[in-house]
């Protein structure tokens, strides 16, 4: 389990040179995490050993302590980082619903933190509350993934999502915890991909950015989504959900004259599951949080980009033996 992703995290939102004090003092920050972590192998192994080598006999109790008390650290923020607590019968009318509360520490001067909205596909309805860790956030954030919000990962029971019900449980949240309702962000696969596309679209003035992957759209009136910066990904090989349901919602958005925060990725070759991985990429997380309703004009970013290779390389920073975890996404 990485929580060093953390400082990785941290290390993109610096817009310094890596040579100024702020920079040097994360860095440091980040190398005592990974002195210690045992997911380092070979190379933690390596540094570990020249500490105790190099050090006099004198002060190897010293170090010792030393590592204990950040071993000690670590599990405080790991403990932290994938505390998510599960409400049953909470809000009336509604889901019940995973949710996360992050670290304290944030940019905002009044304590403000995002909201993120995860919406699963078919294979994790019903009542059980444990098949939504199955993949998307919890899952991630498990793994390592560091994510710098309030995280919201309802249930639906059956059935298309409703956006209603959804809208409920952040209005709750807004009512209950410290959410900048500036930022608040939407993203699903496959039936929560359709939900993605309905609840951006049914609340286009309150959704900062949207990300729907192999899904489509469900409500009759998709105009709204010519308003919020968008990113649609579909594999062409996908034989769940055919791209031509996305291919229905990006006409449909450009009938409605205005495409200009669309980004569509049109995975040739890419079948239902692969694109699952994404909710892992550090990359996911940065274009999303990047946006804000106050943006000028709410421009989409087209910094980032989303390929084969990338969705790879999705858990290549997190917990060594991720890859075993995640075998299909529906």
């Amino acid at each position: 389990m990485k929580v060093y992703s953390k400082f990785f995290f941290k290390f993109r939102k610096l817009d310094v040179n890596l040579q100024t004090e702020q920079a040097k003092q994360v860095k440091i920050r980040t190398i005592l995490f990974l002195f210690h972590e045992r997911n380092m192998g070979s190379a933690g192994f390596f540094l570990r050993q020249i500490a105790m080598r190099k050090a006099h006999s004198g002060h190897r109790f010293m170090c010792l302590l030393f590592f204990f008390f950040l071993l000690a650290g670590q599990q405080h923020l790991y403990s932290k980082q994938t505390d998510f607590k599960a409400f049953r019968n909470q809000v009336k009318g509604s889901y019940n619903f995973w949710f996360f509360e992050p670290d304290d520490e944030t940019d905002d001067p009044l304590g403000h933190h995002p909201l993120l909205i995860f919406l699963h596909g078919a294979s994790l309805c019903g009542t059980n509350m444990e098949k939504v860790k199955r993949y998307g956030p919890i899952s991630a954030v498990a793994q390592g993934r560091y994510i710098d919000s309030y995280i919201l990962a309802p249930q639906n029971p059956g059935g298309p999502w409703k956006p209603e019900k959804i809208m409920k449980i952040v209005d709750w949240a807004i009512d209950h915890y410290a959410v900048d309702t500036t930022r608040i962000y939407v993203y699903g696969m496959s039936l929560g991909g359709y939900g993605t596309i309905d609840f951006a679209a049914t609340y286009p003035e309150r959704v900062a950015a949207a990300m729907a992957i192999c899904g489509g759209g469900t409500v009759k009136d998709l105009s709204g989504l010519t308003r919020v910066p968008l990113w649609i990904v579909h594999g062409t090989a996908d034989r769940d959900v055919s791209v031509k349901e996305s291919d229905r919602v990006v006409e449909d958005i450009r009938k409605a004259g205005d495409d200009s925060r669309l980004i569509y990725t049109r995975m040739q070759g890419v079948d239902h599951g692969q694109p699952g991985r994404i909710f892992y990429m550090f990359q996911t997380y940065d274009w999303l949080f990047s946006h804000s309703i106050k943006d000028p004009g709410r421009e989409v970013c087209r910094d980032f980009e989303i390929t084969p290779e990338l969705m790879k390389q999705a858990y290549s920073d997190l917990g060594r033996n991720a890859n075993e975890y995640f075998g299909g996404y529906e």
